[in-house]
């Protein structure tokens, strides 16, 4: 993450981040996310039935791959100095592109589109992501996240 003062703010929209560090995909967390969630499709979880699909192995779920945009917002945030509190506030986009087989690895490449301060102490932050698979020309996602951070 990297700290910002409020008299910066507009030099941020439009610009990119580092892409994050890699993470590998693991079938014990596409697992663990299937126990969560309650989906045991057979695409998640089954490797000898998911080798006979197109995709040839398991596949992480689509929601698993967005909701590791938690992790990979702690390399790219941009942090308004005297926060002290973030929420999500949900997302004006979201495309799956590519599934994610079993033993990828993936990372998030941020464009800042936009920061406002839409009441005192409260910016509204609008992120592009997207998740890269190494090694595939096509991304897994790309999304248009909206968070809100609280600064004192």
């Amino acid at each position: 993450m990297k700290t910002i003062k409020k008299s910066e703010l507009d030099q941020y929209p439009g610009t990119n981040a580092e892409p994050t560090p890699w993470h590998c995909v693991t079938q014990d967390q596409i697992d663990q996310f299937a126990d969560c969630t309650l989906d045991h499709q057979f695409i998640h979880i089954d490797p000898e039935a998911a080798k006979a699909t197109p995709f040839g192995s398991t596949i992480a779920h689509g929601f698993l791959t967005l909701s590791m945009l938690s992790h990979f917002a702690e390399s790219y945030s941009l942090v308004v100095e005297g926060f002290y509190m973030g929420i999500n506030a949900g997302f004006d986009k979201i495309r799956f592109v590519q599934p994610v087989n079993v033993g990828s690895k993936i990372r998030a490449h941020a464009k800042f589109i936009e920061i406002v301060e839409k009441k005192p102490g409260q910016y509204r932050l609008k992120t592009e992501v997207t998740v890269e698979i190494e090694g595939e020309e096509k991304p897994a996602l790309i999304a248009e996240w909206i968070s809100v951070q609280m600064v004192r």
